[in-house]
């Protein structure tokens, strides 16, 4: 009686130490895979049996082997059975409890035929389960000697160190996913608020989105015309579909399902899916699964981003929640781009309109108030001669025909400043002479450009009486120079002076001509140290030809 009680002392305490040679694994977080190997061969010893195995649920109906120990284990670690048919591993998981099978004679499916074909008769399970969720199995075996029933007991103490690693283990991956994760997105969010052109945040988007969900491929498709156009695209095989490229909205794909709903859809294993797109998935690119989200710009549907796998189980299912992140970072791109777009095109209507609108006040004055002026000159001319004797008349005729004639060279200058003809007929060289021909300091001219779009030839012209009206009114300068040059798709303009420099950026004249620039995409810099003179320069884009 001592003697056994001795005996189930030692038995005990070589259990515990086992158990507390497994939890500083797990404390020094050692990796998963070293964790199981050292649970299946603590097992082993521990219980006497001849054979120990540690299975892995996966989702698509199979059991993984992921460590064994003993000397007739039979089966490589990766090795994956179907769970049809009978076995321990699929009692445990239809039950959720420990269970044994005495024997395996006539027990129907893959994993019952391998275990009689490496001779295993007895077999004990227990449940690994993490987070309430069912994991996997560790199974004891003997070929010709039943488990006592405490096994089972025994075999669970075991099990809940293995939950507790995997747990671990997959607290530290998901603080690692997302921290790379945020990593990922805030690079990308950076691209954005920088307000780099969307192709580029498109790429990176399916870069980053791709490596972090570690899936094979990433899209992003616009739907435009009853197809999802591809804007971008990352694969790991480098056979993901070029930019451009239209994906047919027929038949069943992922495409088709988020077009009709407006929400994410998937579709595991192609089989069920139809039409070309499925097909090409299905045969050439050898998809399995897909995962789509849509990218909603402004309530409305823009289009979508495709995550696909080639691998023979679906992919995660947070994947559409993780593709939520970038869907937003890419509408959010999408949306400044048209906002930039549509601010550019407002602004472009509201120069054009009062260039236009210039032009017709040139065109009033030249044939209304202009012309009157003018017969009155020639009439006041024709009264003078008659009146020349008439004493006070003559006086009074000479006082108006002096007003008449100031009045038409102030008609004539407004009209000038509006929109001058020697621009509309000269192009900006004869422009740019004209406007220097008028100053008080002498003004060098060097503008070759050849004629130009009318609002680019007004916006430049501008630019030059702008700056020389800061010459003669604010300089103090003794000499200034205006070089004009067409230089890699862009015409360029400079304003040079030798004054006191020291010029207010903020002036009116110069807030509005910076405006006027940017309608053309155009930029607008002023250079003016204390003591140094002014530089203004202005770089405007040229349209591409077509």
């Amino acid at each position: 009686m001592l003697e056994a009680r001795h005996d189930e002392l030692r038995v005990l305490a070589e259990e515990q130490a086992a158990l507390r040679r497994v939890a500083t694994l797990i404390a020094h977080e050692t990796p998963p895979d070293a964790v199981f190997a050292a649970v299946a061969r603590e097992v082993g010893e521990v219980l006497g049996v001849a054979a120990t195995h540690i299975g892995r649920y996966d989702p698509d109906g199979t059991v993984v082997s992921v460590a064994q120990w003993g000397c007739y284990a039979g089966v490589p670690i990766g090795a994956r059975f179907p769970l049809e048919g009978d076995s321990v591993s699929a009692r445990v998981l239809l039950t959720g409890r420990p269970t044994h099978m005495e024997s395996y004679e006539d027990a129907p499916g893959v994993i019952a035929a391998t275990i009689r074909q490496i001779g295993i008769r007895f077999s004990m399970g227990a449940p690994i389960s993490v987070r309430g969720r069912p994991w996997g199995v560790m199974i004891a075996t003997s070929k010709d000697v039943p488990f006592p029933v405490e096994t089972e007991s025994r075999l669970q103490d075991f099990t809940e160190l293995v939950a507790i690693a995997i747990a671990n283990a997959e607290a530290r991956a998901e603080v690692d996913r997302l921290a790379e994760e945020q990593a990922g997105l805030r690079r990308v969010a950076t691209l954005v608020a920088r307000g780099v052109p969307p192709a580029e945040v498109f790429e990176a988007v399916a870069r980053e989105a791709g490596q972090l969900l570690g899936v094979d491929a990433m899209h992003m498709g616009r739907y435009d015309d009853g197809a999802a156009i591809s804007v971008a695209g990352w694969s790991r095989a480098g056979d993901h579909l070029p930019v451009g490229t239209p994906v047919e909205l027929d038949g069943t794909n992922v495409a088709s399902l988020v077009l009709q709903s407006g929400r994410p859809a998937r579709i595991d294993g192609y089989s069920p899916a139809s039409g070309a797109t499925a097909e090409r998935l299905r045969h050439r690119l050898g998809v399995y699964s897909s995962v789509a989200v849509p990218i909603l710009v402004d309530d409305r549907l823009w289009g979508l981003m495709i995550a696909s796998s080639k691998q023979y189980q679906p992919l995660a299912a947070d994947t559409e929640s993780r593709l939520l992140g970038f869907t937003e970072l890419a509408a959010a791109a999408i949306s400044n781009t048209e906002a930039r777009t549509e601010l550019a095109a407002s602004r472009a209507r509201l120069v054009a309109a009062a260039d236009e609108e210039r032009r017709r006040v040139v065109r009033d004055l030249h044939d209304g108030a202009q012309q009157r002026l003018v017969h009155t000159v020639i009439t006041l001319k024709l009264a003078e001669r008659e009146l020349v004797h008439k004493g006070r008349a003559s006086e009074l005729l000479k006082e108006a025909l002096a007003h008449a004639q100031s009045a038409t060279a102030e008609v004539r200058e407004l009209a000038h400043g509006i929109l001058p003809s020697v621009l509309t007929h000269g192009g900006l060289p004869a422009a740019a002479h004209a406007l220097a021909s008028r100053m008080t300091v002498p003004v060098e001219i060097d503008v070759s450009a050849p004629r130009l779009p009318e609002q680019i030839e007004a916006t430049a012209y501008f630019v030059i009486a702008e700056a020389l009206t800061n010459v003669a009114k604010h300089a103090r300068a003794q000499h200034a120079t205006v070089t004009g040059r067409v230089d890699n798709g862009s015409l360029r303009i400079e304003v040079r002076d030798d004054g006191e420099g020291g010029a207010r950026t903020e002036g009116g004249g110069l807030i509005g001509l910076r405006d006027r620039v940017a309608t053309l995409d155009g930029t607008l810099t002023i250079d003016s140290p204390p003591g140094g003179g002014t530089v203004v320069t202005a770089t405007i884009p040229l349209p591409a030809r077509g």
